[in-house]
């Protein structure tokens, strides 16, 4: 039985989680210039196109034809989401060598807005490999004052509905509530991560509406153990209780969350001011005031909501409305949107009716985050803070790219272009024990945590980890050569007794997920003015190095606590010495991998 309604969820979800709600709008977006001073540079086995960038954009498509006269068509770099990215470079792996394109450059104000005029094109032919490893130099200075790095991945991180803390069943023979509640306090304690993002609070689970009126002793007991850890929740408020469904035959994911508006606004309204209120009278109000209260999920997908988007606004109102009646300082946002939908669309309406916003939400997959700032400042709202509540490599469920290490590096890129412009980067989701569309069938099935069942570190947790190694000032570096800033990209930083830069090599093209020799790259790091005295060492994520897919490569589908516990060992990230030569160190950085180089004062 459980098997037929694993199939009719992933049956459900692949036939609708395309389709959009409506995006009729009662707004204009603005017709934006195309970039200017467009180049696009050919290397081997790519083709780095840059520009400048454009007041009001979100994010920019790339177009590409062949010939003098081939139609221009978006880049797709096979992602399965939104091929718009957020700021140049941007590097076209998804190419012939030898073979002559054209380039255009289309800016766009919003994600849904795919007919951009496009800039005057350019043309590149990318180089045959000949045999010899192109050389990007990397030169940072280790003297400068630097400034504060940014850290977009501690604020946030995604889970599982956290009423799985308390699921007592098994999966692959390991306690599901047990291992859960494991994976977040190591998010916590081993990368500092600060809050958790996770949908279901109103799941009939929690079963927070009786016959008498509302008993929220089972949402106590989930938050009781996540604040013990040291996490604070990030309430998404949803999906429906069952009580108050206008339609609870309307479900999504293999545990059946209800989807469908209210029968009626008034009910819901009192669900959410009752939670509220007792979240402050049982955690007090300055602990509460540090939350975050964000309006249902997706509500853009029909897969997400099954009412309008005129409906889903009334419900944000509704609920903005619940959350601040008992104090108008708490924090309530969204729209918590697929692949950031539907932004400009609350803002305006906010803006309209004057309805509170605090912060606005939305996701991604398998790019960069689009630069939302530019919807905040068309709108009015320059200071929001802005959330990525969910980002990710895939959006697809059971994806092998999931246990990659290119989904690491993935990882440090997102992280990376983020930072400084985000206030939250919220990767979901921090554990395999997650089960949406079913549980997992073994111990290595694409599934979207960090973490596998068991509690070994996949390659996404690794990153995260050399993330969290970084410091707390940052340097400014230079790249020079074939795929500098576009295939190879760097992160420095200091702190009081060390320089950490973080390098490494990735194409968003997820065709090459599984590496392409052509795009190896040797790596010339100058770090003129550092102490010769100094010992440099070399943490590696590659395949093969700190990378469980590869080292589970003929084990059973569910490994013995020894086989686990011999693939930890295997897939830990190791430090090794490096050779440091008048402040220069050599090294070698295939596509995908990344490599985190340390320099310290020799002790002893």
């Amino acid at each position: 039985m459980q098997n037929d309604a694993q199939r009719s969820a992933r049956t459900d979800w692949d036939e609708r989680i395309a389709l959009r709600s409506d995006e009729e709008r009662e707004f204009a977006f603005p017709d934006l210039d195309p970039p200017k001073e467009v180049r696009a540079v050919g290397g081997v086995g790519q083709v780095t196109i840059d520009w400048t960038p454009v007041d009001g954009a979100a994010g920019y498509l790339i177009l590409r034809g062949i010939g003098e006269r081939g139609p221009l068509q978006p880049v797709d770099h096979h992602s399965g989401d939104v091929l718009s990215v957020p700021s140049p470079p941007y590097v076209d792996t998804t190419v012939t060598a030898g073979t002559p394109y054209r380039y255009a450059v289309a800016s766009v104000p919003e994600v849904t807005v795919l007919d951009g005029r496009p800039s005057q094109t350019v043309g590149a032919v990318p180089l045959v490999a000949d045999g010899i490893v192109p050389t990007v130099e990397v030169t940072v200075d280790v003297v400068a004052a630097g400034t504060e790095l940014a850290k977009p991945w501690v604020p946030m991180i995604g889970s599982e509905r956290l009423s799985q803390l308390l699921c007592t069943d098994r999966t692959g023979g390991h306690e599901i509530g047990v291992e859960l509640e494991d994976a977040l306090r190591r998010m916590h304690d081993e990368i500092g991560v600060r809050t958790v993002r996770a949908h279901a609070i109103f799941h009939d689970d929690t079963h927070v509406i009786t016959g008498s009126g509302y008993d929220f002793s089972v949402v106590d007991t989930i938050y009781d153990k996540l604040l013990a850890i040291g996490l604070r929740p990030v309430v998404e408020l949803g999906f429906m209780p069952r009580e108050l469904a206008s339609d609870p035959s309307k479900t999504v994911f293999e545990y059946g969350a209800i989807i469908s508006p209210p029968a009626s606004y008034d009910a819901w309204y009192d669900l959410v001011r009752a939670l509220v209120q007792h979240l402050v009278d049982r955690y007090g109000l300055d602990e509460v005031l540090t939350w975050d209260f964000e309006v249902w999920n997706e509500a853009n997908l029909e897969v997400f909501w099954s009412g309008t988007k005129t409906e889903w606004l009334q419900l944000y109102d509704v609920s903005a409305a619940a959350v601040k009646s008992v104090d108008p300082r708490l924090a309530v946002g969204g729209p918590s949107s697929a692949a950031a939908g539907w932004v400009d669309d609350l803002l305006d309406h906010t803006k309209r009716y004057g309805t509170p916003i605090d912060f606005v939400s939305t996701h991604t997959y398998g790019s960069p985050p689009l630069d939302v700032r530019a919807s905040l400042e068309r709108h009015g709202y320059g200071d929001l803070r802005i959330l990525w509540t969910e980002w990710g490599v895939t959006p697809t469920h059971f994806n092998p790219i999931n246990d990659s290490v290119f989904s690491g590096v993935f990882l440090l890129r997102g992280m990376k272009s983020a930072a400084g412009r985000i206030d939250a980067l919220s990767y979901w989701v921090a554990s395999d024990h997650f089960e949406e569309l079913g549980r997992p069938p073994r111990l290595l099935h694409g599934g979207f945590g960090l973490q596998t069942v068991g509690g070994l570190a996949k390659p996404r947790y690794h990153a995260m980890t050399l993330l969290s190694r970084l410091g707390p000032v940052e340097l400014p570096v230079t790249l020079t050569g074939d795929g500098a800033d576009s295939l190879i990209e760097a992160w420095a930083s200091r702190d009081r007794d060390r320089v950490a830069v973080l390098l490494w090599n990735l194409t968003l093209d997820q065709t090459k997920a599984n590496g392409a020799s052509e795009l190896t790259r040797n790596i010339r790091l100058e770090l003129p003015g550092v102490d010769p005295s100094w010992q440099a060492t070399a943490t590696t994520l590659a395949v093969g190095a700190a990378d469980v897919a590869t080292a589970a490569q003929g084990l059973p589908d569910w490994p013995t606590d020894d086989q686990l516990a011999e693939l930890a060992q295997q897939t830990k990230l190791v430090s090794t010495p490096l050779e440091l030569h008048d402040g220069t160190v050599e090294l070698s950085l295939p596509m995908p991998s990344a490599v985190l180089v340390e320099l310290r004062l020799r002790r002893g």
